[in-house]
């Protein structure tokens, strides 16, 4: 019963904001980017329904449009960093010897910072950019897959179908490749549904910081830090961002806390 109501609202929240993030990327009620200095700071009406910002822009459209912003750079980051830890992973965890020592040993120096701090070092040298974050927050996340991955590998080297496929001759890239990868593929699953929460806040807190995708464009954390000086007069430009983080890292935690009871043969279920 807890595995299908937590399914069921995270499912719905997440699929909502995929469906926000879809529809922003073709339409939105109003243009994002579009300054009326004319209808600056109205509360929320039928004409906006969320408002609108210091400088006349539609709260509703800007939140919409930084949902699909938001999400891209979440989907890319999740993607490149999984890649890199189940290369890296596979790697170190299958051939172990100086290929492990080597691997673990840059990988433990990037767990030793911080995932935030380190993707502010990257972003100080890359500059604040859209490319840039995904390649910051996929060097943050990475090392993360990386020891999942390994800790798994270690496991399965070890089993009788890939003593098995050595004894027939088969290659270690093609043991790694055919009969180890696709048995990492559960774990690594429930840990990217779970940093895709985590770059969606990362990226958040970023942009809060004037480190993230660059104004006009709107993502949630920048509207955030755009609402500080209004948060007596406008109280409606801080919930509107902030509601959208929490209702998202909401979602997006039930779900993996649902895949991860469906994957983890020990979790009991009820």
């Amino acid at each position: 019963m807890k595995f299908k109501t937590h399914t069921l609202i995270g499912g719905a929240l997440v699929a909502g904001l995929l469906a926000m993030a879809l529809v922003a990327a073709v339409w939105t009620p109003y243009n994002p980017l579009g300054i009326d200095l004319r209808s600056k700071l109205q509360p929320p009406s039928t004409t906006h329904w969320l408002g609108t910002d210091e400088f006349g822009r539609d709260v509703a459209s800007r939140a919409m449009r930084a949902a699909s912003t938001s999400c891209l750079v979440a989907l890319l980051t999740v993607v490149l960093a999984t890649s890199i830890g189940l290369l890296a992973g596979v790697v170190a965890g299958f051939l172990r010897g100086w290929t492990d020592r080597v691997l673990m040993a840059l990988n433990d120096a990037l767990l030793a910072f911080p995932g935030l701090l380190l993707a502010l070092g990257v972003m100080v040298i890359v500059g604040a950019n859209q490319w840039g974050i995904v390649l910051a927050l996929s060097l943050a996340y990475a090392p993360s897959v990386v020891r999942v991955v390994r800790g798994t590998v270690l496991s399965l080297r070890e089993r009788e179908y890939v003593e098995a496929s050595r004894m027939i001759g088969n290659s270690e890239a093609y043991t790694m490749w055919r009969h180890v990868l696709p048995n990492c593929i559960a774990p690594v699953a429930v840990l990217a549904t779970s940093m895709f929460g985590w770059v969606l806040l990362s990226e958040s807190a970023l942009s809060f910081l004037g480190l993230g995708v660059p104004p006009p464009a709107p993502t949630w954390g920048n509207m955030l830090s755009s609402a500080r000086p209004y948060m007596a007069s406008a109280v409606w430009l801080c919930i509107v961002p902030g509601l959208c983080i929490a209702l998202t890292l909401l979602g997006i935690n039930l779900l993996g806390e649902s895949l991860r009871d469906r994957l983890d043969p020990r979790t009991e279920k009820s």
